[in-house]
Formats: structure tokens, sequence, C-alpha cells
């Protein structure tokens, strides 16, 4: 017998976090809403009931948490990179390691490298700064 320790509710609300932060932070400086929606509607960094993976256990919470953290860390970084192999293997890990436990990322570091700056456009995924209208 085995005993495993299940996820808390702050780690799942976590990773739900992170998810967003992706895609309101990250994705809107590389890609234009076109195709965030398509990202959207592919369901990325989606559980994917197919090959689900991810049992709910702190250990698995914990590495996809990691993993999460380290793809915004390393896309946050991305043009000035001076290890840039380096950056692309840590990429390339933690998106195989989210691919494992079943939450759909496709998407390359050269996607990512390569991508036409989208920073200063308007986004409708960009949060806004504030929720009160004047």
């Amino acid at each position: 017998m085995k005993v495993v320790v299940a996820s808390t509710e702050e780690q799942e609300r976590h990773i739900d976090e992170l998810v967003e932060q992706i895609y309101t932070e990250v994705f809107p400086r590389f890609f234009p809403d076109t195709e965030i929606k398509t990202l959207k509607g592919q369901k990325v960094l989606q559980p994917q009931d197919s090959d689900q993976m991810y049992n709910g256990t702190l250990k698995d919470a914990f590495h996809i948490i990691s993993s999460l953290q380290a793809v915004i860390a390393v896309l946050e970084h991305i043009n000035d990179c001076k290890h840039e192999r380096e950056y692309q293997e840590m990429f390339e890990r933690n998106c195989n390691n989210l691919n494992e436990y079943g939450y759909f990322f496709p998407l390359s570091f050269s996607q990512f490298k390569e991508a036409e700056s989208q920073d200063g456009e308007f986004s409708e995924f960009i949060k806004p700064a504030n929720s009160l209208i004047i």
C-alpha cells in the first residue's frame, strides 16, 4: 500500500492563476488576439480528459506549478537571454512536463523567439489596471 497526499485547494487555485497569467500577461506580448483565441479553442494549458495524468496529488501539483513558473520566467526574459540554448532546454523540459501531466502546451521556444512583439498593442486578454468605470 502506498500513501499519497492530495493537493491543497490553494495549489489547485495557484495552477489556475498561473494559467491565467500566461493568457493575460505572456501570450499578449507575443501573439495577436486571433492567435490567443485559437489557443483557447485548442484548450492550451487546460487539462485534457483523454490523457489526464494529473491525479491531484501534492507532488503532481508541485511539478505543474514549478513547470508553469519556469515557462513564465523563460518567456519573460526570452529577448534578453544570454544563454539561449540553456533557456530553450529549460523551456522544452518544462513544456514536456506539462504535457505529461495532461496540460496541453504545443508551442515551441522558436514560436515565441520569432514572434513579432505585441508590446503596446491593445488586447482583450490583458487584465485591466482597475475595475472601476469612471
